[in-house]
């Protein structure tokens, strides 16, 4: 290769890496307080893609072709009460209930399922444009991650986009955008690859605030890299906030503080 073509390559790789750059955290962001109320056994061989809780248990989806499941789970002892695997060519993603159905995400196929919830029976299966991260709802649209700084709000009749916002952290975009959980009028999403939930504004995308969970990255003992935080439950009934990650061996119960609790 000559060298000026060796140089064009080398810049063209730059800019790249800059446009692909995730966005910095504010210089002084406002962190929510939180501590651990309890502990709870996790799979740890669940390459947890997705997480929500429903009428008393928690439903999960794993990744990786081969090993894509969807489960119900028992909170107390982590016991799996039932589970479905996704053909071999899928890598789940996340998933979110409506109605009497689960919706599914696979990572890069563009494909997604409805699932019956008291069975896990395929009902049918649905296309979208790019990839799938992860998903939620607002009790009006399901929300859905990528992997870029787009959030989508779909209809979740026809599972068609119905607008999108953009995640910005002072303005500019934060990509990444992981696993979410809607919980008290606003969207909580890991940050793929960090141990920070950046709590949005789901009318403008704007980050409200962060949740520094690396506390818990150490305490659940895991040096796989791939092994991130990801995986966040609500439980809107009694206020609970449920986190684990892929290939945890605990999940963990949380309580956030707000004004009126801290102190």
């Amino acid at each position: 290769m000559r060298w000026h073509e060796a140089l064009k390559t080398l810049l063209i790789g730059l800019l790249l890496a800059f446009v692909a750059a995730p966005a910095p955290l504010p210089a002084d962001p406002p962190f929510t307080q939180w501590r651990v109320v309890a502990t709870y056994p996790h799979d740890s061989s669940a390459f947890t893609e997705g997480l929500f809780w429903l009428d008393g248990h928690l439903y999960e989806s794993t990744g990786l072709e081969g090993r894509s499941t969807i489960r119900k789970v028992r909170l107390a002892d982590g016991r799996v009460l039932r589970s479905i695997s996704l053909p071999p060519l899928y890598f789940g993603e996340g998933i979110v209930n409506w109605g009497k159905e689960i919706v599914s995400l696979t990572w890069r196929n563009g494909i997604g399922f409805r699932w019956d919830l008291a069975n896990f029976r395929k009902r049918s299966e649905w296309r979208y444009p790019g990839e799938g991260w992860a998903l939620t709802q607002d009790g009006t649209n399901l929300i859905m991650s990528d992997g870029t700084a787009q959030l989508r709000f779909l209809d979740p009749h026809t599972l068609r986009e119905v607008r999108r916002v953009r995640v910005t952290s002072e303005g500019r975009p934060l990509r990444n955008i992981n696993e979410l959980e809607y919980v008290r009028g606003e969207i909580l999403a890991n940050v793929w690859q960090t141990s920070l939930i950046a709590r949005i504004d789901p009318a403008t995308g704007a980050v409200k605030g962060w949740l520094d969970l690396s506390a818990l990255v150490a305490r659940a003992r895991v040096t796989d890299p791939d092994a991130v935080l990801n995986g966040i439950a609500y439980d809107g009934r009694h206020d609970r906030l449920f986190v684990t990650g892929k290939n945890w061996p605990v999940l963990f119960e949380l309580k956030l503080d707000t004004p009126e609790t801290a102190g």
